[in-house]
């Protein structure tokens, strides 16, 4: 499907230079002098390289009609990630470095929705928002208040991230898996 230059949004798929690219910055620039036009952050999506472009809005660029099918999430080995199709029990593997450190955050019969562009599975959107355990956290330093900088913590996974100073260890903690952020603590 051709869309113009000044169309092109973040988390689109476009195809460009014979080549998937996954859209992940845009910024709408009007020069003093010249034609506005739109910069673009690309990334590849098979050769994972980074990629700076200029579309103008005359541009036309095709935007690459992805399908969506959930699966369930069963186990990973060295280098793949195994999933169930929901429907038919279809067994899939993606390898680990398309999803990146998302894999982590993997859990048995998690259930993911799955990009895939001509039968080539491209990406794997996980829930929004998981339950996970801190295994190791510093301790707050009295006088600190909830409002101050956040200290660093480790997932049960390994992840590392940071948490309000009113963390502890062994807390149970709900993380957005889109930024990998802290967002609130399970009670």
């Amino acid at each position: 499907m051709k869309i113009l230059g000044n169309e092109i949004k973040s988390g689109m798929i476009i195809e460009h230079n014979n080549d998937l690219w996954s859209v992940l910055k845009t910024q709408h620039v009007k020069p003093g002098k010249g034609g506005a036009f739109n910069q673009v952050e690309l990334k590849s999506v098979k050769k994972r390289i980074k990629l700076n472009e200029r579309f103008r809005s005359s541009d036309s660029v095709e935007r690459a009609i992805l399908n969506e099918k959930k699966f369930n999430f069963l186990y990973e080995d060295e280098n793949n990630c195994h999933f169930m199709d929901q429907a038919n029990f279809e067994q899939i593997e993606i390898n680990k470095s398309i999803l990146g450190e998302k894999n982590k955050l993997l859990k048995e019969n998690m259930e993911v929705v799955v990009q895939f562009y001509e039968d080539q599975a491209l990406s794997a959107d996980l829930p929004t928002h998981i339950e996970l355990k801190i295994e190791v956290t510093d301790v707050a330093i009295k006088g600190q208040t909830a409002s101050s900088s956040y200290k660093p913590a480790t997932l049960e996974n390994g992840i590392k991230i940071t948490v309000p100073p009113f963390i502890n260890s062994g807390d149970k903690i709900i993380l957005d898996t889109r930024t990998l952020e802290y967002v609130k603590k399970v009670k």
